[in-house]
């Protein structure tokens, strides 16, 4: 059977939009996937487009075949956005062939070790803080935070992972060079935002409980120096594992020997060869696969390098519904994973956009035998909401992640 179309569709998404392939096979099945432009990644609805002719009159079973094929005609340019676009269109091949074949996708990638999936409600306070217009209610204080990590727990979650605040007299701003929030490009860690981490740390562990499990994230907020202050500084807090992000291997490597908490990274990585110079250098605890950057059939070779490095991985996943099924299946079918990521506090006209909505409950996500991702978009709610004009996080001067 041959592929007949491959579109793109997109709608507001609040602070940003969501982006969607769609994949129609000769006998009217469809496939999606969903992918983002606005998280520094402008252009990949373009590389979508580009590589459309290269998809439709292929065979809807030859995902592989596929993918090397788009990547050898892109191979001058591999990575970035071209990378993801080809992540973008092999995700949404995956689900009209396992539609084909009457299968979820996680048959496709080895079958399901898990029906459950542990997971962590991830920006926990941040998107109360950077959006409340969509995310409410507001947190304007440290009681606030107190109150949230209350929240959590009684919502059945075991995990959070938050980011950092300076927490201000009027009101509680986010924290973060790397994006420029403020523009510090020395990535310099002063006392006064160890202070405020610190407390916004305790506020959460004194509102949620000792048993909860405290993930934080600095993404690329600081250099090797800036990173050691704030692991220092956080030496007698009892933290799941700090994420870092960082372009150089070996700085990674020396950060996690001299670290009293376990080290999560590369979620900005694309291709197994990017992962493989932190996997020798056993630069980080957790590896951070973003299976919506690099298509899900090529994330499993990654979590299996991991594994072969003695790594479990976990998902990186702060986009739409789709995108949840999506790395909600990855999670199934690999064997070592640590956890999945995914954001609670959602827009309030998610549930209009998509099918179903992922099943979570008790702090965790249940799968079931539903053929493909299990979930996809309504296209008479995404043309009812139209896309925002702009560049998304790219624009906008609150956003963190």
């Amino acid at each position: 059977m041959k592929i007949k179309a491959l579109t793109t569709l997109h709608c507001d998404a609040g602070w940003r939009n969501y982006h969607f392939v769609k994949i129609t096979a000769e006998d009217g099945t469809v496939g999606w996937s969903e992918y983002d432009e606005g998280f520094g990644s402008p252009g990949v609805t373009s590389v979508i487009d580009s590589l459309s002719g290269r998809v439709i009159g292929a065979d809807v079973m030859a995902h592989e075949k596929l993918f090397m094929a788009m990547f050898g005609a892109t191979r001058p340019a591999q990575g970035g956005v071209i990378a993801e676009g080809i992540g973008a269109i092999e995700n949404a091949l995956l689900d009209v062939k396992a539609k084909v074949l009457g299968v979820p996708c996680y048959d496709l990638l080895g079958g399901k070790i898990r029906d459950k999936i542990r997971v962590y409600w991830s920006h926990c306070a941040t998107w109360r803080i950077t959006a409340p217009q969509f995310y409410p209610p507001e947190i304007k204080n440290l009681d606030d935070v107190k109150a949230m990590g209350e929240e959590v727990r009684n919502k059945g979650f075991t995990a959070l992972k938050t980011n950092v605040f300076r927490f201000g007299s009027d009101k509680v701003r986010s924290w973060a060079p790397g994006f420029n929030f403020p523009f510090e490009p020395g990535l310099n860690v002063e006392r006064d935002v160890l202070q405020d981490l610190q407390a916004h740390l305790a506020a959460f562990r004194d509102g949620a409980g000792d048993d909860m499990d405290l993930l934080l994230d600095l993404n690329f907020n600081a250099k090797t120096e800036g990173y050691l202050k704030i692991l220092k500084a956080l030496a007698e807090h009892d933290l799941f594992w700090v994420e870092i992000d960082t372009p150089n291997a070996q700085a990674l490597a020396y950060i996690r020997d001299h670290s009293p908490h376990p080290i999560s990274s590369c979620e900005t990585l694309l291709g197994l060869g990017e992962f493989l110079p932190y996997f020798s250098q056993q630069a980080m605890d957790v590896a951070i696969v973003d299976a919506i950057w690099n298509g899900c059939w090529q994330s499993m070779k990654i979590a299996a390098a991991a594994d072969a490095h003695q790594m479990n991985v976990a998902p990186h996943n702060f986009y739409g519904h789709l995108s949840t099924m999506i790395n909600a299946h990855f999670s199934a079918a690999v064997p070592n994973l640590r956890i999945m990521e995914t954001d609670i506090d959602r827009l309030p006209w998610d549930e209009e956009i998509f099918t179903r909505l992922p099943d979570i409950r008790d702090g965790y996500l249940h799968l079931d035998d539903t053929p493909g991702w299990g979930t996809e978009p309504c296209e008479e709610a995404l043309r009812s909401r139209p896309p925002r004009p702009g560049p998304g996080f790219l624009g906008n001067r609150r956003g963190a992640s």
